[in-house]
């Protein structure tokens, strides 16, 4: 080889040397970084999961606790909402995303909804993220308002809700309500064998007899052949499409408002419907009572109350605000009694022991009428009063599935719970209902297990703190319509039970829906025999 050649080939192994090399160094630095990656990943993984364990879900980087709130999507979110606050001890802090408004402390202590719905009342409005959030569907109205809106609408509809007329008026729609369409709608479907969903019936039943109470109309969603009432579609959708924004980062929501698509789309053509039924009723009303007929300006409707009323100015209330008004009654008088009832219903499909029992009690109610309840029964409403163990039995079926499993506040100043739990101003928090009912702290060992004796002693009902039982609400919020929803609950639940068994089809799911209020995801299909057959 002469040197030329040794000198190219030195060279050449040179070269390949260096870039075999360079080739090394590369993919022991990429070694490195994956290395690096993963130790990192490791790092974090075991740093989330710790916090889990201080802080009752893995905390992790930029999504905060959302992972662990999406799995929950995939099973009930209440019992795991539920077994969250029982590890913390009842209150935690729900860490979202950054840059999001999913922050927020859950509770369920007694203690602390005193502290909010009481002693700081003031510094625990609904807040702008609520209103915000549900003002499409509810407007201003009585639910969604705070400060002097709120205390204008409430000192009105107490004063109607306390009065004579008002009451009598209740009594006698639902009355009719129950005798001349749900009683026939039953006995229809017994007549013919066939199953129904007692979920949706109840519901028609009570939207029915709500609108009559709001707008002193009549939808008539409740009739033998169940049709479907445009308006009380609209009404449902809507309240779905709402509950969707409350799961959804309200950027995103606003930005599918903006442009029309989705849930939005829906939710904006739901509320269309229900301004169209809304306005039309008001506009008549209003042509009613132009008219001078004393009959007309003598109703005991929500809507003729405050139609006949003026604003703080001396002006008629505007057709929105009375448009707004209603819908709010609607929304909490439809579903609140309904939903209840179907729970009660399932319950005691679970309990026979407490089926015997209120049949008993009806029974003895019936055997003290002269003549022994002959003819078609109607109890009357100083029967309904008497109906002690009843009340009990639904007042449990509370405790277990309230209506509104969770409600939502916003602190106005920086605070402190009377667990401790530091608040700061613009903190949402969000006090867990449904929870409560199933903590030992509260209830003791059996708070899982259906016993409407827990409220009765001595045969006589018995009262719980409405900051340990808050299926009313409590302090200045206190449902106004709490007696009218017993009334109403026990009127129905006796005149079904007096006359079927209520048996709801085996093996059927049945779990709670993410909604606004606690629907049965699935609904409740039953099958009913007459007591005279059973």
């Amino acid at each position: 080889m002469n040197s030329g050649n040794q000198t190219a080939f030195f060279s050449y192994s040179s070269n390949a040397s260096t870039i075999a090399n360079v080739e090394m160094a590369r993919i022991l630095t990429e070694i490195q970084v994956l290395e690096l990656l993963f130790a990192i990943s490791i790092f974090v993984t075991i740093h989330s999961l710790r916090q889990g364990r201080v802080r009752g879900l893995a905390v992790w980087p930029v999504v905060g606790m959302l992972p662990s709130l999406l799995l929950s999507r995939r099973k009930d979110m209440y019992e795991w909402i539920t077994g969250v606050i029982d590890r913390q001890g009842g209150t935690f802090i729900f860490c979202g995303p950054w840059f999001t408004n999913l922050h927020c402390v859950i509770t369920a202590d007694p203690r602390n909804l005193e502290h909010m719905l009481k002693t700081k009342f003031s510094n625990f409005p609904k807040g702008e993220y609520f209103r915000g959030t549900l003002r499409d569907l509810l407007g201003d109205g009585i639910f969604n308002a705070d400060d002097e809106a709120w205390r204008g609408q409430r000192k009105t509809a107490s004063l109607e809700f306390h009065s004579a007329a008002f009451r009598s008026m209740t009594v006698q729609s639902l009355l009719e309500l129950v005798h001349s369409r749900l009683l026939p709608v039953l006995a229809e479907a017994h007549e013919h064998r066939k199953p129904l969903d007692l979920q949706d019936v109840l519901l028609r039943l009570t939207f029915d007899n709500v609108c009559m109470i709001a707008f002193g109309t009549d939808p008539g969603c409740l009739r033998p052949g169940l049709p479907e009432v445009p308006f009380a579609k609209a009404f449902e959708n809507a309240t779905e499409a709402s509950t969707i924004r409350f799961l959804t980062p309200t950027a995103i929501w606003k930005a599918l408002r903006y442009l029309d698509l989705g849930s939005e789309r829906c939710l904006r053509q739901s509320i269309h419907r229900v301004d169209e039924f809304a306005y039309e009723v008001i506009r008549r009303r209003k042509k009613e009572l132009a008219s001078g007929e004393p009959e007309k300006a003598t109703r005991s409707d929500i809507l003729t109350s405050f139609t006949n009323l003026r604003d703080e100015t001396g002006k008629p209330y505007s057709d929105k605000f009375l448009r707004d008004i209603c819908v709010n009654f609607i929304l909490a008088g439809r579903d609140t009694s309904s939903v209840a009832m179907a729970w009660f219903f399932w319950l005691l499909s679970q309990h026979q022991e407490v089926e015997d029992r209120i049949l008993k009690e009806l029974r003895d109610i019936v055997a003290e009428r002269e003549g022994g309840g002959e003819g078609e029964l109607v109890f009357n409403p100083e029967e309904v009063k008497r109906m002690q163990y009843l009340h009990a039995a639904l007042r449990e079926a509370l405790r277990l599935y309230p209506s509104v499993p969770v409600d939502h506040k916003e602190v106005v100043e920086d605070d402190v719970f009377p667990d401790s739990t530091v608040l700061k101003k613009g903190t949402k928090v969000i006090y867990a209902v449904y929870a409560m009912g199933r903590l030992e702290s509260i209830w003791g060992k059996d708070c899982r297990d259906y016993k409407p004796e827990r409220w009765l002693r001595d045969g006589s009902l018995v009262s719980e703190s409405a900051y340990k039982f808050p299926a009313f609400n409590g302090g200045p919020r206190l449902c106004l319509g709490r007696d009218f929803a017993y009334y109403q609950m026990k009127f129905v639940a006796a005149s079904i039970l007096h006359r079927y068994r209520v048996e709801v089809a085996a093996d059927h799911p049945v779990q709670p829906k993410i909604a606004l209020t606690l629907y049965m995801k699935h609904g409740l299909p039953v099958t009913l025999r007459r007591r005279d057959e059973a």
